[in-house]
């Protein structure tokens, strides 16, 4: 296995996977970070901390002082933040709420290292078409909506409930391509 260039606090084999098609050579780490929106705190706010405090748990890890990649994915809708579901009642209470309009889906990026810490913010605005209750129970039924903040994944089944995007599709996903590799760049670069 070659050097790695950075570290990945993250366990989502879908930000894996994007972070390896940005080539990058990486190894995961891993952090426990409580993730619990505080009072007072908007979900931008809230989405960055997690970055942040994911990257840092991260620093904290690290077997050798390389920069470590943190992240978080919410959905908003109505300034409620839609995380993971706790159970299929939850899940279909999100999807019920998506149905049919607009929402955000909102995802933090930190780069850090002991020394410095660098956290860029992309919002996606996401339209849903309407759902009928039998496509949201087929759609839990699934499997797909257990792991996924507002209960659904673009880049899955979940994708045919999506009538058009504004913003970072890979956002969506989890890892915002372009803003992740100009912010690899520019930390990789200082370390020369």
């Amino acid at each position: 296995m070659s050097t790695p260039q950075l570290y990945l606090a993250s366990g989502s084999p879908r930000r894996q996977e994007l972070l390896t098609q940005l080539g990058y050579r990486f190894e995961r780490v891993i952090v426990d970070v409580e993730e619990q929106h505080q009072s007072g705190e908007s979900p931008a706010e809230y989405v960055c901390r997690l970055s942040l405090d994911k990257a840092m748990a991260g620093v904290a890890e690290a077997a050798q002082p390389l920069p470590v990649l943190g992240a978080d994915t919410i959905v908003v809708v109505d300034d409620t933040i839609l995380e993971k579901p706790r159970d299929g009642d939850d899940a279909k209470r999100m999807l019920a709420l998506l149905s049919g309009r607009k929402h955000q889906v909102m995802t933090a990026v930190t780069l850090a290292t002991a020394m410095r810490q660098q956290t860029r913010l992309v919002v996606t605005d996401v339209w849903f078409k309407p759902l009928s209750e039998q496509e949201i129970e087929a759609y839990w039924a699934s499997g797909e909506p257990q792991d996924k903040a507002g209960s659904y994944g673009i880049q899955g089944i979940g994708g045919k409930f999506v009538e058009r995007i504004d913003g970072s599709y890979y956002a969506v996903v989890g890892l915002p391509l372009m803003e992740t590799d100009i912010m690899v760049q520019e930390f990789l670069s200082l370390a020369l």
